[in-house]
């Protein structure tokens, strides 16, 4: 048992911070089981051809993809000191390889230089305070809205993820987008497993369990690889709509990592290849999204952490933002796309992560995720999501904390929530809060109250929703 007032104690601030070794392990494997498919959903990703038709290999942005995140994540635990995991950001990563790749002539290599710019740049404003000060900028109400909306987004994460909301097929010509399970029935064994999960999950948190997260996780685990075992669902795909999602439960074996790709990137292929204007372009487009996906990201954390002071302030939040933005620069360099800060940590703070030291535990385990590739297929969607929809009931809860009685900061806040998991993109909702905020307030003669960068972060949001036309009239 842990001292209080030990070096450990002292320097993660753990009973300062309320916590306790145990429970930051324990909220450090929860993040680890939350976000531990991004080791297989980004090869699938990134794993298309380029405009030349060359691929990357599987395995290589595996191993890779493991590592950066492993490494980043126990830095940000031991220097900066938050429970913050860090991976390959999805959006960012779809990005890029869906539009940005597909630009005539463009390798992976110089796509994964542009990432390499956008980190550097995003480094140069962390480094000159403008990424912090941009943060301060931002009214309490909207960052109270940003924690709700991202509390929304988790969940819709979570639903989808576990197939009990999915997206109807196109043949169906209707105007609703999504329905429940299968043609609006519960079926197979991954439902059942979700259901367990989450039932389980809710029931433990009523009665005040310690654990009841991680416990919830566990057993669902433990239930999805009897049912594998059993039944035999296996995954989705090929006519089988009721198998699971992504991850197939199994378990892990040993395995050298391939690390062939770090070292690859092409810092200035896109420009020699595009030109400096569209090359410019597109790495603007790629710094906005993980400028503002972090700063959301961060602040709904930070917020269901409790690490934010009455002034709306975050300790060592200029540490927390510098290792978000290397990153952007690790993962370019390393060919698996730009690494942030990850929603999923909110599982580990649900859990009662609190201090660095959790993101250590989960640092850790992506290491070792690197030589036991299989150990993330240890874990399917299904026996995470209840989770994911768990920790988005807690951070919906700020809510009331919104000045709902001021249109100015209502509708912003309202757009923020609602674009957000509706687009699944932070940075989507965050652009059409901070445009309709700047509006609304100048509407109402109050244009004096608004902040100078938040002009600047709104006329940003314009240039980055306006980014496919201005391409458009740039080829």
């Amino acid at each position: 048992m842990l001292k209080q007032g030990s070096k450990l104690d002292r320097y993660f601030e753990i009973s300062k911070r309320g916590s306790s070794v145990s429970t930051e392990i324990r909220g450090g494997l929860a993040t680890f089981f939350a976000m531990s498919y991004i080791v297989v959903l980004n090869p699938l990703i990134l794993g298309g051809e380029d405009s030349m038709g060359n691929t990357m290999p599987g395995p290589a942005i595996a191993a890779a993809t493991a590592l950066v995140a492993g490494v980043l994540t126990i830095i940000m635990g031991v220097w900066a000191k938050h429970p913050f995991a860090i991976a390959t950001g999805l959006g960012v990563n779809a990005f890029v390889a869906v539009t940005v790749a597909a630009n005539d002539g463009l390798t992976w290599p110089d796509v994964m230089g542009l990432v390499v710019v956008a980190g550097l740049a995003m480094v140069i404003l962390v480094l000159t305070g403008f990424r912090t000060a941009v943060f301060r900028a931002v009214p309490a109400s909207l960052k109270m809205a940003i924690v709700v909306g991202i509390g929304l987004f988790v969940t819709i994460v979570g639903l989808v993820n576990a197939g009990f909301v999915r997206r109807m097929p196109d043949a169906a010509n209707s105007t609703v987008p999504v329905q429940l399970g299968i043609n609006g029935d519960l079926i197979g064994w991954p439902t059942v497993v979700f259901l367990f999960g989450l039932l389980l999950t809710i029931v433990l948190m009523s009665r005040k369990v310690r654990g009841a997260i991680l416990i919830g996780i566990i057993a669902a685990t433990a239930l999805s690889l009897a049912l594998e075992s059993l039944f035999h669902p296996g995954a989705q795909g090929a006519g089988v709509a009721t198998g699971w999602s992504l991850v197939t439960p199994s378990l892990p074996d040993w395995t050298w990592p391939d690390l062939s790709l770090i070292g690859q990137a092409n810092v200035f292929g896109a420009f020699q290849t595009l030109g400096g204007v569209a090359a410019s372009l597109l790495a603007f487009v790629i710094l906005l999204s993980i400028f503002f996906d972090a700063m959301g990201t961060m602040v709904g954390l930070a917020t269901e952490a409790g690490s934010i002071d009455k002034d709306g302030n975050i300790p060592n939040v200029e540490r927390v933002l510098l290792v978000d933005a290397a990153g952007a620069v690790a993962g370019g360099g390393s060919g698996v796309s730009s690494n942030q800060i990850f929603v999923e940590s909110g599982t580990g703070i649900g859990e009662g992560a609190r201090t660095g030291l959790a993101s250590v535990v989960t640092g850790l385990l992506f290491i070792a995720a690197m030589f036991l590739t299989p150990l993330i297929y240890l874990v399917p969607f299904e026996a995470v999501a209840p989770a994911l929809v768990v920790v988005g009931y807690l951070m919906f809860t700020q809510v009331s904390k919104i000045e709902w009685g001021d249109i100015g900061l209502a509708i912003p806040a309202f757009l923020t929530i609602t674009v957000m998991p509706f687009t699944y993109s932070i940075a989507n909702g965050l652009g059409a809060g901070f445009i309709a905020f700047v509006v609304i307030r100048t509407a109402q003669g109050r244009a004096r109250e608004i902040h100078p960068l938040m002009w600047v972060v709104a006329a940003a949001f314009v240039v980055f929703f306006s980014a496919g036309a201005i391409t458009e009239l740039l080829a």
